[in-house]
């Protein structure tokens, strides 16, 4: 077979069928990623293929740095060109590393590259590249149509004004929805040196002050309205771990007040406002029928002389290996037992953490809603062929997985589309191992509606997006 055919990743009969003939022409719903939205508004153009391909990717920058590349390639002053031909001597080795597949899929699919990236075609793919780049449909709009897009969930702080996202919609010449996804992980992080100074930013946002936890609360409810108003029905939240120390109103309060006073916090205070605070927020999703995304399992900016050298999201977090079963649920039977549990998805970077996770949201599925607690797809470190079979086979093993919503981008790249072909690739590889196997009946219209689901389908009627 060869490298990155038509057949990539399809070694069995039942798994091309499944591939070619029902996953590979479904749209995308990327109801997860990290997308400018004035990018988009503005129809962002890219001069170099440095700036698109390797401009903020953390993934890409981890693997320089594990190579021996000095960091000026990587997120210093260095030429773009040489930035270019760097990661293209890197790659060429990096055999098992999912970027091997994803960077030529990415060269395949948005420049016609079929070769191989290494140090003799670099300048070959740079020229190449140059030249589509100026092309009017290698732009941000082009580039996410050009993908077979259809929905786009940005990452948004609940003290945002949403310019861009009403722009788009007032233009109303773009294809593709571009809606928000409310990010309120500020407002939880009590921790955080500047939490108080966020505080009074979410204030004025919602045009008022903010004195006490009620304030909180009746802030973060107004921003939800005028979300909500903007066409958000999605919530995500970027957790260290769930926690679960209830307390009563009259004791966060305290806590609340403790903070803004300048007094240290210890950390069974810090989980008691977090709690309330996220049980809040679960009841107000649920009354707004939004979805509720959890993501856990990370230690973040684990090396701190590079974060205070060139800020977060740089290549320095990691997995956590705290796996919060019982916290996780218990929190979720809180909400469940006040009739406000929201549809919910649970990803860990952990991938220890699958077979809880899908054991946990056993116990909390409720119809009429399919698969109303989701076990999100691998995430992050685990969104490679390896931690997707790993979380698809969890999935089906103890839930049910015609359910899922499916792949996700979690990307700041214009380019990561062909990450949705990967995983369906995957799926449609696994799924066809049982076929051929004799594990499963050979009705290829059962479960090539099954993978159609999963690749879109499922998404789209699970989140409530206004029409």
């Amino acid at each position: 077979m060869a490298f990155l055919d038509e057949d990539f990743l399809l070694t069995t009969p039942a798994a091309r069928i499944l591939y070619h003939d029902y996953a590979e022409s479904m749209p995308i719903l990327d109801y997860h990623c990290h997308l400018s939205p004035q990018e988009i508004y503005e129809n962002r153009g890219f001069e170099t293929l440095t700036q698109v391909w390797l401009g903020g990717d953390h993934y890409k920058w981890r693997l320089l740095r594990a190579a021996g590349v000095e960091e000026r390639y990587i997120t210093g002053d260095a030429p773009e060109r040489e930035k270019f031909q760097k990661y293209a001597e890197v790659l060429s080795r990096a055999i098992g590393n999912p970027l091997y597949h994803w960077s030529h899929l990415e060269l395949k699919r948005y420049f016609g590259f079929d070769g191989v990236l290494g140090p003799d075609t670099a300048q070959r793919v740079w020229d190449l590249a140059q030249e589509r780049l100026q092309a009017p449909d290698m732009r941000a709009r082009a580039l996410i149509e050009k993908s077979n897009v259809k929905l786009v969930c940005t990452t948004d702080d609940p003290a945002d004004d949403l310019r861009y996202h009403r722009l788009l919609r007032q233009e109303g010449d773009f294809a593709v929805r571009v809606l928000p996804a409310w990010r309120p992980d500020k407002a939880l992080a009590i921790e955080k040196p500047d939490f108080t100074a966020y505080i009074s930013r979410l204030g004025e946002a919602a045009g008022q002050r903010i004195a006490a936890f009620a304030d909180v609360k009746a802030a973060l409810r107004a921003r939800m309205d005028f979300f909500h108003e903007n066409g958000c029905r999605l919530s995500d939240h970027g957790l260290l771990r769930v926690v679960y120390r209830p307390a009563s109103e009259e004791a966060v309060e305290e806590i609340f007040a403790a903070r803004l006073r300048g007094e240290r916090l210890s950390s069974a205070q810090e989980e008691a406002y977090k709690t309330a605070l996220l049980l809040e927020l679960g009841r107000e999703y649920a009354r707004r029928g939004w979805a509720m995304q959890l993501h856990y399992g990370v230690t973040r900016d684990n090396n701190r002389a590079m974060f205070e050298r060139i800020g977060p999201d740089t290549g320095f977090d990691a997995i956590e290996n705290v796996t919060p079963v019982t916290a996780l649920a218990q929190f979720l039977d809180a909400l469940e037992r006040e009739d406000a549990l929201p549809r919910t998805l649970v990803y860990s970077l952990n991938p220890a953490d699958d077979d809880a996770i899908d054991a946990v949201l056993g116990c909390f599925q409720k119809g009429p809603i399919v698969s109303k607690m989701q076990h999100g797809s691998a995430w992050w470190f685990n969104d490679q062929k390896q931690g997707m079979e790993k979380q698809l086979t969890s999935l089906a093993n103890k839930g049910y997985l015609a359910g899922f919503v499916g792949m996700l981008t979690d990307s700041r790249s214009f380019l990561s589309y062909p990450r949705h072909e990967y995983f369906r690739r995957v799926l449609c590889a696994l799924l066809g191992r049982w076929i051929e196997s004799g594990e499963y009946p050979a009705d290829f219209p059962l479960w090539g509606r099954v993978v159609q689901d999963i690749a879109y389908n499922n998404a789209h009627d699970y989140f409530a997006f206004p029409a």
